[in-house]
């Protein structure tokens, strides 16, 4: 049966490097609201009031990368997903999607302490590799991090919640 791969973390924890190599794995496309949002988004990015623009887009962007992993899984195909579901309420009107689809799911959450991650960050925006989508400067750093809300006990409990803790890794990979 395909699967839904969800890679969620705060930002810096790894999420797309890991993405890449699951992907690879599995021979499977990758969706990332990140890539969405720069390519689509970025070049009518307001000056001000930006919060609400951006809400707004995600949440298009959103539809139309569910519409496309439905499809992809129809096809056969399992489908690696990176959506920025940062506050646990989104990642339950997400579960709320698959489970009436009755989608398979597999969910991994990844972390790393806030320096590391904020190091990884910065050299991410002067290399501009393979998983650059857009500079993320301090100040968007520092907000995004307070604004993430790591899963609790009870959503682990509830959907067998992979947690992967990346500090250590200088280059955070999918391993069996």
């Amino acid at each position: 049966m395909p699967t839904l791969h969800l890679i969620e973390g705060p930002v810096g924890s790894g999420k797309s490097t890991y993405a890449a190599t699951l992907a690879r794995e599995h021979s499977a496309p990758r969706l990332i609201l990140d890539d969405w949002m720069a390519t689509l988004f970025r070049p009518d990015r307001p000056e001000t009031d930006v919060i609400p623009w951006y809400l707004e887009r995600k949440k298009r962007c959103l539809a139309q990368i569910w519409n496309v992993a439905r499809d992809l899984i129809d096809a056969g195909s399992d489908v690696v997903l990176e959506l920025g579901l940062i506050e646990r309420r989104d990642r339950e009107d997400f579960y709320r999607l698959v489970d009436d689809a009755d989608v398979a799911l597999r969910v991994v959450v990844l972390d790393a302490e806030l320096d590391v991650r904020r190091q990884r960050v910065r050299a991410r925006n002067v290399e501009r590799g393979a998983t650059f989508a857009m500079v993320v400067p301090d100040d968007v750093f520092d907000m995004a991090s307070r604004l993430w809300e790591p899963p609790d006990e009870g959503e682990v409990d509830r959907r067998g919640l992979e947690l992967i803790d990346t500090t250590h890794l200088a280059r955070p990979r999918h391993s069996r």
